[in-house]
């Protein structure tokens, strides 16, 4: 079965979950939505409803996860409720679901695609290559699998590619949909959206989220 996983971008670009199947979520994400803003209130109300189950992943995916965002350099530009988020769908998938991580943030897409997971987002296309980041050390040249200072000289760390590859699609590009709810938020990630009620998805592969039906 088909169910979402959210992180905090989600919430902040005013994502509903109500009536959108099982969508689930982790502590995290709670953490980082900033106590009494709309986001977190719409994170209170989900939860108290049963529209929205926190759970967390296996120490099992998370070990993953760590090993994953390091080999593709991905590590430092992840928090701990970003890849507590792409742990808990590995353990999603592995129980025979089909999660869809919803997250605008880059790497979260980019660590998704390398593990095999889907993705989607509401405020852009999402990416269009996969990227194998090596952080390293301008001044002394030693690499490092993250870390913003080096440990030798104390020089700030950068990142450069170290591989890149186009995104493998079932469709050539991502589907923009439109779900028209009354009873739904407003997600408006666009001026030219602005004033119409809808979710605004892109979702990687032909997969369409519940609401949309099948393909």
């Amino acid at each position: 079965m088909r169910v979402l996983v959210l992180d905090t971008s989600a919430f902040i670009m005013g994502f509903n979950p109500s009536g959108m199947g099982e969508v689930y979520t982790v502590e995290d994400v709670e953490k980082e939505l900033i106590q009494g803003t709309t986001s977190d209130l719409r994170f209170q109300a989900s939860k108290e409803k049963g529209g929205l189950r926190v759970r967390e992943p296996s120490a099992r995916s998370r070990k993953t996860v760590e090993g994953a965002s390091g080999e593709t350099g991905d590590r430092g530009q992840l928090s701990s409720a970003d890849k507590s988020v792409v742990a808990l769908a590995l353990d999603l998938k592995e129980s025979g679901e089909e999660p869809v991580i919803v997250s605008d943030d880059y790497a979260v897409q980019n660590l998704a695609e390398h593990l095999g997971l889907r993705y989607g987002s509401l405020a852009n296309f999402g990416i269009a290559h996969k990227f194998r980041w090596i952080v390293y050390c301008p001044a002394c040249h030693r690499r490092y699998s993250d870390g913003k200072e080096c440990p030798v000289c104390g020089t700030d760390l950068r990142r450069r590619v170290l591989s890149k590859a186009r995104v493998t699609k079932i469709t050539d590009a991502f589907l923009r949909v439109l779900c028209w709810s009354s009873e739904s938020s407003a997600v408006n990630p666009h001026p030219l959206f602005r004033g119409l009620h809808v979710h605004y998805v892109n979702v990687h592969s032909s997969l369409f989220l519940n609401c949309f039906g099948e393909t």
